[in-house]
């Protein structure tokens, strides 16, 4: 058996006259960019809520983002979080019918977000990815993903 997909296989064809398909296979299996559905398969809607409780349980004691929170409301926070991440992977629409469009940055404009906090959360993501085993392939993409959204929240200039 051939472990390398054809062409007509990805696609979900039949092989064209019902031959076999003779493409070249690679000798060497490279992945491919992982995606937001790589992301759902490899944690599922269980594991994307776990990982954000991680996150929300180191928030809720670190001293330079963690008073950003508020403090009466630790559940909604991890829930918008959790729903956000499902949303943006394109798991659920709870997000979008709770809350309409994310707008990130206006959302965050109230708080002053400098290199040391995006680093700060940056960090307690990582740990929290790290504590709920996030596999590898998903973790690639999340690490980018992460990146990308922590620093276009940055409101303050760099010193």
């Amino acid at each position: 058996m051939d472990i390398y997909p054809s062409l007509c296989d990805l696609a979900g064809l039949p092989q064209p006259n019902g031959l076999a398909d003779e493409s070249p296979r690679p000798t060497q299996h490279l992945p491919m960019t992982p995606t937001e559905q790589d992301v759902i398969k490899a944690c599922g809607e269980a594991g994307i809520r776990a990982m954000v409780a991680a996150f929300y349980r180191r928030v809720r004691n670190d001293d330079l983002i963690g008073p950003m929170y508020p403090g009466d409301d630790w559940e909604g926070s991890q829930e918008r979080l959790s729903d956000f991440m499902l949303f943006r992977l394109g798991a659920s629409n709870a997000y979008m019918e709770k809350r309409g469009h994310p707008r990130l940055r206006m959302r965050h404009a109230p708080f002053q977000i400098g290199i040391a906090e995006r680093d700060r959360w940056l960090k307690l993501m990582g740990e929290a990815m790290d504590e709920t085993k996030v596999p590898a392939y998903a973790r690639s993409f999340l690490d980018s993903f992460f990146k990308q959204i922590a620093d276009f929240m940055r409101n303050q200039p760099e010193p």
